[in-house]
């Protein structure tokens, strides 16, 4: 069997209106009309030796799910394709965030911030949470005893040498 190519993802959302044979602002009626219509000329059971038959009609179906589905249409209408793949992977009410965090401005805020605060994940972890070398720890006030870590090797080692003594 020959492999497909896989489609490119677009974003204008038009694809699925061609496919029914439909302008972009069709009511819901005239998508259920234009359905059965295709449906019912590309039905397998009516083409039995027509492969093509069954492969339109497959995407006709898949055209009327998403185009019937109001919140998967205004998704398509907006974002297209990749609109309906960003709801599969991340849910439809992160589909948003997602466009608007990976818009030009957005990463254009992103290394402006970086760069004029030189904090990037790695400082924030060190500096900010105290992570990983706690430089910035803040020093407990005199009197009050300070803690400290130890590695488990070194503890190990203590333990070892108190137990020869």
């Amino acid at each position: 069997m020959a492999e497909q190519r896989q489609r490119a993802l677009s974003t204008a959302g038009e694809a699925l209106y061609e496919i029914l044979a439909l302008e972009k602002g069709a009511t819901h009626d005239e998508i259920k009309k234009s359905y059965r219509k295709l449906a019912l000329k590309y039905h397998p059971d009516k083409n039995p030796d027509n492969p093509e038959a069954a492969e339109k009609f497959k995407e006709i179906n898949n055209a009327h799910a998403t185009l019937t589905d109001l919140s998967k249409r205004n998704i398509y209408d907006k974002y297209g394709s990749l609109g309906l793949y960003v709801a599969e992977q991340f849910g439809e009410e992160n589909v948003n965030t997602y466009f608007m965090l990976s818009s030009w401005w957005a990463k254009g805020l992103f290394a402006v911030c970086g760069l004029l605060t030189g904090c990037y994940l790695c400082c924030c972890l060190c500096c900010c949470f105290n992570c990983c070398c706690g430089k910035c720890k803040p020093k407990a006030p005199k009197g009050e005893q300070q803690e400290f870590c130890v590695s488990p090797e070194d503890l190990e080692e203590q333990i070892k040498n108190d137990m020869e003594r």
